[in-house]
Order: C-alpha cells, then structure tokens, then sequence
C-alpha cells in the first residue's frame, strides 16, 4: 500500500512537472517571437531615420537654401546671407550667470543699427534694463526710452 501510494504521488509530481515545462516551453516561444518581432520593427525604424536623415542632408543642402532665399526674399522679406554674420563660438559674448547682457554691447558684425525690426511679426524690442533696480525710481525721465523708435505704439486695431 505504501509502495503504491509513492508510485503515484512520483506519477503525479511528473505528470505536474512535465505539465509547468510545457507551459514554460510555449512562454518562451511566445517571448522570442516578440523579440523577433520588436527587433524587426526596430531594424525598419533604423531604416527609417537612415532614410529621413539622407532626405535632411538633402533639403539643407546650402546652394539649395541659397535658391529659395533668392526666390522668396520677397515675400518673406529675407535678406542674403553675408560670411560676416557667422563668428566663432568663442566670439560670442555669452552673459555670465546671475547677471544681464549688456543691451549695448555691439556683437561682432552688428552695424549698430538699433531700430524696430522690420519682421512685422517679431515683438517690440525690451528696454534696457538696469543692474540696479532702484535706479531711476525716482526720475520720471528714466523710464523713457532714450531712442523714440523703441516707445511703445498703440495698436490701431485695440482702439475703441
């Protein structure tokens, strides 16, 4: 009785046993084909930004610009590129932490033209700001601009 009752709890462990590997088996297949498939996708997608960044080395190609510059200046009111207006990094003044550029300092290649942009669409141009904030708090005069073409207009459509 003893010995039968060993024989069938080993049958039973076994049966259980090869039952787990089946299923282990079947997770593992299913498991490599998602990989199968993701790396499949991944290899496509890879392809993909290939194929974009041949097409963005092709858009950008500097004669081409130059072109639809000259062809839409006009309406988009561009103006030609001049080698002037590209300075090394290392000639850009960058501001120091914590503190304002100066409004005046002239850029390299700068005519030192400051008027209104003639971008339609740009915003106003800020006035300079001050390092101390209690400078002319008390003098009306300093809150003008000093040059007339940066006080604020009114907007023609805003008016009653």
């Amino acid at each position: 009785l003893m010995r039968t009752l060993i024989y069938l709890l080993t049958a039973l462990a076994v049966m259980a046993l090869a039952f787990w590997a089946y299923r282990e088996n079947y997770r593992t297949q299913e498991a490599i084909t998602r990989m199968q498939a993701v790396q499949t996708e991944m290899a496509g997608l890879r392809e993909k930004i290939g194929l974009l960044r041949a097409e963005w080395a092709f858009l950008n190609r500097p004669e081409r610009l130059a072109k639809l510059v000259t062809l839409n200046a006009d309406k988009l009111r561009l103006q030609p590129l001049k080698p002037g207006q590209f300075v090394a990094p290392k000639q850009v003044p960058f501001p120091l932490p914590g503190r304002q550029p100066a409004d005046d300092a002239a850029l390299p290649g700068d005519d030192g033209w400051s008027g209104p942009s003639q971008n339609p669409g740009a915003p106003p141009r800020r006035p300079a700001v001050s390092a101390n904030p209690m400078a002319g708090a008390t003098d009306p005069a300093a809150d003008a601009p000093a040059d007339p073409t940066l006080a604020p207009t009114k907007d023609p459509e805003s008016q009653p």
